[in-house]
Formats: structure tokens, C-alpha cells, sequence
């Protein structure tokens, strides 16, 4: 009979064969292959630096570009610092098709014109957004490797009909963070650890880590994140970019690998508010297979970058947060001059303005995400067309029996909490549900936002980024993504700057189907301030 460690080691033999097969050669562990090639000891210009989808369009109109000149670029650029160099570890899995997809669209252009601002535009998508092709779809986790999806994803579909080239995969935090209390955003079993392109031993935050990244360093035009509560403002704040949360219900989350159903959402990152708002307008629509999409009928627009102002904060009422402030003098610092800036581009503060629900329905959240993600998942996963896993529970087991892939830094404790919970007719999970929303709607942003006659409300997305440390764990000190994603109600950061390097964003928040507000008061604060700097990839902070 073998003994447990050399089943672990045939484990890992065979995953790391599968991965190899399933995966065109992107390995599970990027370090490894990184330790490969000698590292590049700086990172060269790249002449699609900062570019923005305006500029790509052009430049393929005018013949300077062709979209598979493009994805050329942004697989070199992958292959020269996410995978070597300073080894980023952004881009899970490239995608095996995309020149010739690529190639398509040019054909395309030439014959018909181009579809809108998406046409022959390369885009990286997180890893738990489902893709009908040969690429995986495993929110990081070696149980999901080899696991067969039955359609595109509803974000997947809209891409491609927009006439985007779906790039490839970003790593993420392992099932979008909610596995354990003591995770380390940025890290799965699959991808392993994603660096922050700042400095790079601190972390990109998640659990859209890897999609941050991508944009921050270039190796994509845009990216697609999802957010269950925070895990697209975050990373984008980290990571110096703009984010958009859309409301619930306003992209559909068919074919993403869930958490909840109440909270979560997909939505664009990029770096700047108007590719934001031109992604956006891709993402959105209504699909009968999220029923909850319905409840935008009336709300979608085709275009929000026709909400770009640049007087935008003239005459808005912006509210301050400031229990979402305070945990550091640097980001206070960095709020003070952002509301400098909205007074005198002419916006109306609000200063302070108390919710007085924020910080009492953290449990009763927590308590509705471990319900819905045991019914959510389990439902995810049985209607996959092959998967070695088809229930939470099977996945507990997996990583049990993979221990030395899976655990080595952290456990699977919420995932074991969730497994220990009742169905979603169980009256408690009914009332904590009605407590989330009614703490965060109706006592919360609804109601702060009407007695001010507000427009947004602001605070500072969250503290700057913390040294990854994998035996410890995330060091959060600040956030305030949690009103807005217990709301279900849409948040953008933008950035506000930067304290020893390390960006910092503000976010923009309010009332449920506001984007249009929002967009257009985020692009003004960004064209007044420009806050926006590309990383130098520094191996480490110098505070001395």
C-alpha cells in the first residue's frame, strides 16, 4: 500500500501532466518556469504603453496596426515580463486561438468595417469567467483543471459578438477569496502568486489580481474582473487603474463560477474612465439564463461613454464617507486634496455624511455569502459537462487530498462553514439576507444619498498595498467596498494618487443603475487630476 506522500506525489505528477496537455504548455506553477530563463534585469519601453482603445482604433484604421500585429505585441510583452522578467504571474493561460481570431477580424474590417471600439482589441478575462473553447475555466483551483464547460459565458459571448480577442486567462485569488480567512489575495494552486508591478514583492490585492495586474503592466488593452465585495475596486486601486462594480444585475454572471448570487457582478477594468465605460457598455445587457439581469431592463445603455464630462463635478453633490477613512495618514492625506479638486471643479461637498448602519451587517454578510455560495457553487458545478468535482463538498475533499498544492499557506474554513450550512429556505439565511439589505439600502446609501440630495458618495478604496506573506496572510487595514457590495448598488475607483509609490484609488458610489452618474463625475475628477502612473516594476520598496 503506498503511503499518503507518495500519493501526494503522483498527484501532483498527474496534474502537472494534465495542466501541460489541457493547457498549451502554461504551467501551473509560473514560478517554476520562470526560474527557467535568467531574469530581465529591467523592463524596456513597450511601444503599447498606456494605450487606450481610442488610440488602438486608430491606429488600425489607419493601417499602422492590425489586430493580429496587436495580440503579437501583447503575447510578447506576456511572455517577456508576466512569465519572465520580473514574473509578474498576471496571465494564467494564453489563448491558443487568438491570432487567428485576430486575423478574422482584420479580414473582417477590411470587407465590412469595424463592429464598435472592441473590434480586433485584445482583452484578458479572470480565470472563473467560463470560455467555451480551449482554454480552462478554474478560479485558480487544480479540482477544476480538466473541467468542461457547456457554453461561453454570457461576458465570453458578449466579447466575441463586440468583436473582441479574448486574450487569454488572468490568475486570480483561488476561488475569487473565499476559502479561508488567512488567504493571500493573488495566490491559487493553479497560477500560484501574482506580484504587484509597483513593487513587486507587495501584493496586487484580489481577488481580480491577476486582471489588475494585466492592465497596470500593459500586457492587455482591457481586462474583466468580477467583484463579490471588493475584488474589482481593490485591485484596481492597488494597481493604479480605474474599476468599475457595476449594479447587480447589469452583467450577466451565467457561466462565472459564483459565490453569491445577491453580490456578485462582473465588470471592466482599464485605465482610464472612458475605456472603462466603453467596456462596460460591451458587458452589459439582459440574458435569460441570470434571471436577475431582468431587473435592468430600462437601465442598460449602449454606449456610457456618452457620459463622459469633463465639467461633470460642476454642481454635483458629493458626499464623504468618513468612517471609511482614518486608518491611514497617507490616504487621508491624498482624500484632502481629492476634495480640494472636486470643490474647485465647482462640485457641492457634503462633509462628513454618517451611515449609521456601516460595520453592522459585516456578520450578517458573511453569514449570506456562506449560504449562497454551497448553493451557488453546487449548482455551477453540476451543470459542468465533465468535472472531477460536482459539489462543494467534493472540492473540500480535493483539496484534502491535494494538501501540498492546495493548503501549504492557508486552510479551506470557509469553505468547510459553508458546506455546514442549510438550503436557502432556512429562515435564518432569509432574515440575514433582509438585514444586508435593508442596513445597506434602505437605512444605508438610499437613504444617506436622499436626506443630502447626493449624487455620489466618495471615500478612499482602501489602504496602500501590504508585503505578500504567505504564512500570515493579507494585512487589509482599510476598505470601503462593502456598503456599495452589499447594496448590490455600483462603485468606480479611479486613481487618487500615491504614497511611496504605491497607488491609491477613490471610489465613487451610490444609488442602484447610477452608472451613468458616477461615469460621468469619476471621468471629470480624472481629467482634473491625471493621477494615473505607470509601474516601474521595482523589486522592492527603498523607505529608508
Amino acid at each position: 500500500m503506498s503511503t499518503k506522500k507518495e500519493e501526494l506525489a503522483s498527484s501532483r505528477r498527474k496534474f502537472l501532466k494534465v495542466s501541460v496537455a489541457g493547457a498549451a504548455g502554461v504551467a501551473l506553477m509560473p514560478d517554476l518556469a520562470a526560474a527557467q530563463t535568467p531574469p530581465v534585469p529591467e523592463v524596456a519601453g513597450f511601444e503599447l504603453d498606456e494605450a487606450t482603445l481610442e488610440s488602438l482604433q486608430q491606429g488600425m484604421e489607419s493601417g499602422k496596426y492590425t489586430s493580429r500585429a496587436l495580440v503579437e505585441k501583447y503575447l510578447l510583452r506576456i511572455a517577456v515580463i508576466d512569465k519572465h522578467g520580473p514574473t509578474l504571474g498576471a496571465v494564467i493561460e494564453v489563448n491558443r486561438d487568438a491570432l487567428t481570431i485576430a486575423g478574422e477580424l482584420d479580414q473582417e474590417r477590411r470587407a465590412k468595417g469595424a463592429r464598435g471600439p472592441l473590434h480586433g482589441i485584445p482583452v484578458l478575462i479572470k480565470d472563473n469567467i467560463a470560455t467555451d473553447d480551449k482554454m480552462q475555466t478554474t478560479a485558480g483551483s487544480l479540482a477544476l483543471v480538466g473541467a468542461k464547460v457547456a457554453k461561453d459565458s454570457h461576458v465570453a459571448t458578449r466579447l466575441r459578438e463586440a468583436g473582441a480577442v479574448i486574450l487569454g486567462k488572468t490568475n486570480c485569488s483561488e476561488w475569487a477569496n473565499f476559502r479561508s480567512t488567512h488567504s493571500t489575495s493573488g495566490w491559487s494552486g493553479r497560477g500560484g502568486q501574482t506580484r504587484l508591478p509597483y513593487a513587486l514583492d507587495r501584493n496586487p490585492s484580489g481577488s481580480s489580481s491577476g486582471s489588475g495586474v494585466a492592465v497596470a503592466a500593459n500586457l492587455c488593452a482591457v481586462a474583466v474582473g468580477t467583484e463579490t465585495d471588493g475584488s474589482i475596486v481593490s485591485p484596481s486601486s492597488s494597481n493604479g487603474i480605474v474599476g468599475i462594480k457595476p449594479t447587480v444585475g447589469l452583467v450577466s454572471r451565467s457561466g462565472i463560477v459564483p459565490i453569491s448570487h445577491t453580490q456578485d457582478t462582473a465588470g471592466p477594468m482599464a485605465r482610464t474612465v472612458a475605456d472603462a465605460a466603453a467596456l462596460l457598455g460591451v458587458l452589459a445587457g439582459i440574458d435569460p439564463s441570470d434571471v436577475t439581469t431582468a431587473d435592468a431592463k430600462g437601465h442598460i445603455e449602449k454606449d456610457y461613454t456618452r457620459f463622459l464630462d469633463a465639467n461633470g463635478l460642476r454642481g454635483a453633490r458629493i458626499g464623504v464617507v468618513r468612517k471609511y477613512a482614518g486608518y491611514n495618514d497617507h490616504v487621508d492625506r491624498l482624500l484632502e486634496a481629492a476634495i480640494g479638486v472636486m470643490k474647485r471643479a465647482g462640485a457641492v461637498i457634503v462633509d462628513p455624511v454618517d451611515v449609521p448602519t456601516i460595520g453592522k451587517f459585516d456578520d450578517a454578510e458573511l453569514q449570506v455569502l456562506l449560504y449562497e455560495f454551497k448553493a451557488d457553487l453546487n449548482a455551477y458545478l453540476a451543470h459542468l459537462e465533465t468535472s472531477q468535482v460536482r459539489s462543494l463538498k467534493d472540492v473540500i475533499a480535493f483539496n484534502n487530498h491535494h494538501e501540498d498544492m492546495e493548503m501549504r499557506y492557508f486552510g479551506q474554513e470557509l469553505m468547510l462553514q459553508a458546506d455546514g450550512k442549510g438550503p436557502l429556505s432556512s429562515p435564518d439565511y432569509k432574515k440575514k439576507l433582509a438585514d444586508c439589505r435593508r442596513m445597506s439600502r434602505t437605512e444605508g446609501i438610499d437613504a444617506v444619498m436622499a436626506k443630502n440630495r447626493l449624487d455620489a458618495l466618495i471615500a478612499p478604496t482602501g489602504n496602500p498595498a501590504w508585503p505578500t506573506d504567505l504564512i500570515n496572510g493579507d494585512h487589509f487595514t482599510g476598505s470601503s467596498t462593502s456598503l456599495a457590495a452589499v447594496a448590490g448598488y455600483p462603485n468606480i475607483t479611479v486613481p487618487m494618487g500615491d504614497t511611496f509609490g504605491l497607488p491609491v484609488g477613490l471610489s465613487f458610489f451610490g444609488r442602484a443603475w447610477s452608472e451613468p452618474t458616477l461615469i460621468k463625475i469619476a471621468y471629470s475628477y480624472e481629467q482634473a487630476t491625471r493621477l494615473r502612473s505607470a509601474p516601474k516594476f521595482l523589486p522592492s520598496l527603498n523607505l529608508v
